[in-house]
């Protein structure tokens, strides 16, 4: 006895694999009605199956318009129906996106990020001169923690001073003798509890 098996790689391609053959075919069963109301209410009827695969997306706004515009591309948009949303153009599904521009910002020292600069350039705009110490404080110990987060070495707090009277081009200056910094062990030792994985229970 011979049997025919029919394999995926000789049936016609997937528009929206997502969905499967079988909604595919339905769709091309309604497209080939000729009644009017008939190829309406397969539509209503596949649009629902078609919900049903996805219950978790039905209270996702404009998840409704999204499944018609889903059926519309599987037709080819050949499915001439009373859709309650307007169909998407193919014009518009095919152009390509906008190229989305890459920041051209240099960063000096990539290890403090593009923020830390921000927040330094804030800094010296203060007028506050208590709350500016205090803000400058917080961000010496905050570039400590992120180079040695990416450096995973010690570093001296005349380094990180450095660094911060360089990045304010010269308009910020603390002295080691007035100011101290989070030891680097304690903040080695946050940073390594951070990266410990939390055993599951059985």
């Amino acid at each position: 006895m011979n049997i025919n098996m029919e394999y995926n790689t000789s049936r016609q391609k997937l528009v929206l694999p997502e969905y499967g053959r079988n909604i595919q075919k339905m769709i091309e069963m309604a497209i080939a009605e000729t009644d009017r109301d008939k190829r309406n209410r397969m539509a209503q009827a596949i649009i629902a199956i078609m919900g049903n695969m996805n219950p978790h997306l039905r209270d996702v706004a404009d998840f409704k318009h999204k499944l018609w515009d889903h059926l519309a591309i599987i037709a080819d948009f050949k499915l001439d129906i009373d859709s309650p949303y307007e169909t998407p153009l193919l014009e518009k599904l095919r152009e390509k996106p906008e190229i989305v521009p890459y920041n051209r910002h240099k960063i000096k020292y990539k290890h403090y990020g593009k923020t830390i600069e921000k927040l330094i350039n804030e800094a010296i705009k203060m007028e506050d001169q208590e709350k500016k110490e205090v803000l400058i404080q917080m961000l010496a110990n905050h570039m400590k923690k992120s180079y040695l987060t990416w450096n995973k070495e010690a570093v001296s707090d005349e380094q990180i001073f450095s660094d911060l009277n360089e990045i304010s081009e010269g308009k910020i200056s603390l002295n080691i003798q007035e100011t101290r910094l989070a030891e680097t062990k304690d903040i080695l030792a946050k940073n390594k509890h951070r990266r410990t994985p939390i055993p599951r229970k059985k």
